[in-house]
């Protein structure tokens, strides 16, 4: 520890944000260039170097916390660096958009504010970029094996970063015209601007992976064709088929999925379109799901111009600080969190009937009414109790003009004859891949890797489930492997 009362003498202290009525007007990045940098030693001096430091165990990375932490506060960004990337291929990704399971597992956190441990790893992500200390890092030598990774968000594009640096040859098939994955559509850019991505897709392609976008396993190229070219193929294909709401109404014009709205707002900021074909500007928005998604859609539409934004959970509203007989630490504790875009739809009162962040709890939808034209124009919710049995009395009606629906996922896209049909996989008790716990399906050279077998989940876990993959690929091509392996296909974050 650079400061040994670090965490009894300075208090916690966050990212700056923008003001709000500055970011609302642009898709920039909701935090403050450079705000990091005056405050982010003190922060990583708050780092107990605990004995048994519970945030590595917390993440699934195994990330080396109290050690970048401690070069952090002594200025020695590029060791911190060096110890950040060992096990992390992309921090900045996870310094962003990851809700830091390890900040709840800090030992700190058992009767303090944690560490910022995110907003210290973003901190030393964005130097080691702007000093030059990220380069490619193609192998010294091929194997001269071939490896196909099928879809290209952070689980896809760590699998292939390391088997790229083991020595083989590897080239990621992206369905979309860009390769990113939901981090290219899906992630809104005022989480995180594209830039980051690209930059990362460039050191890949300076390390020699290739990339083949616009081209759609089981359609563009077949299963069998795909594994006579290569010795070994990884799915990171996701979990993108979304839940649906089955209520009346649900036919009207007007209410989309999420991931139908989300990415049409990324084009625009790409400039591929000047407007989105379901712009919010003026309409009446109201968003069904209280995660991540549903804030996503909320920031998007107060940036497009929505009269009014409400976003429905059904869950009742959670406590602000954790009940240890529920949720004990080292758990991830559900509380209530202000997102940046709930803090923006407070301040700007986007919500009239709702509460203070736009967010009515425990509401769930009853039905949807439209016009004559067919078009939805109001959602009828009522209040339910903690088992979400409907509250008497409680009904009452939402001006909507625009519904999108943010349930989460099920588990991949299986189109009738399509990738999934063709090689003959099974599914899981949880809708996912079927898999061993080494990542490898039932047909040989086939493994899976992120949501298509774990199932929706975080960033972060996409990025170990990479890492680790890629080292059962290369001890099936090689026999042996020298690749970290963080998780088995099977470990599944601490709960109570």
């Amino acid at each position: 520890m650079a400061d040994p009362k670090g965490f009894l003498t300075t208090p916690r202290r966050e990212a700056p944000r923008r003001p709000v009525g500055e970011r609302v007007r642009d898709w920039d990045e909701v935090y403050v260039p450079g705000g990091l940098l005056p405050i982010i030693r003190t922060q990583a001096d708050r780092c107990m170097d605990c004995g048994i430091p519970f945030c590595h165990e917390a993440c699934p990375l195994g990330n080396l916390i109290p050690e970048w932490n401690d070069l952090v506060a002594r200025n020695d960004w590029r060791t911190a660096s060096d110890r950040l990337h060992a096990t992390n291929n992309f921090p900045e990704f996870t310094g962003r958009l990851c809700p830091a399971p390890c900040e709840a597992g800090c030992v700190l956190a058992i009767n303090q504010p944690a560490v910022t441990i995110k907003n210290v790893e973003v901190a030393i992500a964005d130097r080691a970029w702007d000093e030059g200390f990220v380069t490619a890092r193609p192998p010294e030598r091929h194997t001269g094996r071939t490896v196909a990774v099928v879809g290209s968000g952070p689980a896809g594009l760590a699998a292939a970063q390391q088997l790229t640096r083991a020595g083989h040859t590897v080239a990621v098939y992206e369905r979309d015209d860009r390769p990113g994955g939901l981090l290219r559509y899906g992630i809104p850019a005022f989480k995180m601007e594209k830039r980051h991505l690209e930059r990362r897709l460039a050191q890949l392609t300076d390390e020699g992976v290739r990339f083949r976008t616009s081209t759609e396993i089981g359609r563009d190229l077949t299963a069998a064709e795909l594994r006579s070219r290569y010795d070994a193929v990884v799915l990171a294909i996701g979990a993108t088929a979304w839940r649906e709401l089955d209520v009346p109404g649900r036919q009207l014009a007007g209410i989309h999925q999420a991931m139908e709205y989300l990415p049409l707002a990324d084009r625009v900021c790409a400039g591929d379109l000047p407007v989105s074909p379901l712009d919010a500007a003026g309409k009446h928005v109201v968003i069904v799901g209280g995660g991540d998604t549903g804030a996503d859609c909320l920031g998007t539409a107060v940036r497009e111009g929505a009269a009014s934004v409400t976003q429905l959970d059904i869950y009742g509203k959670p406590h602000d600080v954790r009940d240890e007989d529920v949720e004990p630490w080292p758990t991830y504790p559900k509380l209530y969190r202000l997102s940046a875009a709930h803090e923006e739809a407070g301040e700007l009162g986007t919500a009239p009937a709702a509460d203070a962040d736009a967010r009515l709890f425990a509401a769930s939808t009853l039905r949807f009414t439209g016009d004559a034209d067919g078009r939805v124009r109001a959602l009828h919710l009522v209040e339910v109790d903690a088992a979400r049995r409907p509250r008497s009395g409680t009904d009452r009606a939402l001006p909507a003009d625009l519904v999108l629906l943010a349930l989460g996922f099920h588990g991949p896209e299986r189109q009738v004859g399509g990738l999934v049909d063709q090689l003959g996989l099974g599914v899981d008790a949880r809708g996912g891949l079927a898999r061993d716990p080494g990542f490898a399906t039932e047909v040989p050279g086939v493994f899976v890797a992120g949501d298509a077998g774990r199932g929706q989940s975080l960033v972060v876990w996409a990025i170990a489930e990479g890492r680790a993959a890629a080292a059962a690929v290369d001890r099936w091509l090689t026999g042996t492997t020298r690749l970290p392996v963080p998780i088995g296909a099977h470990d599944r974050p601490m709960t109570p």
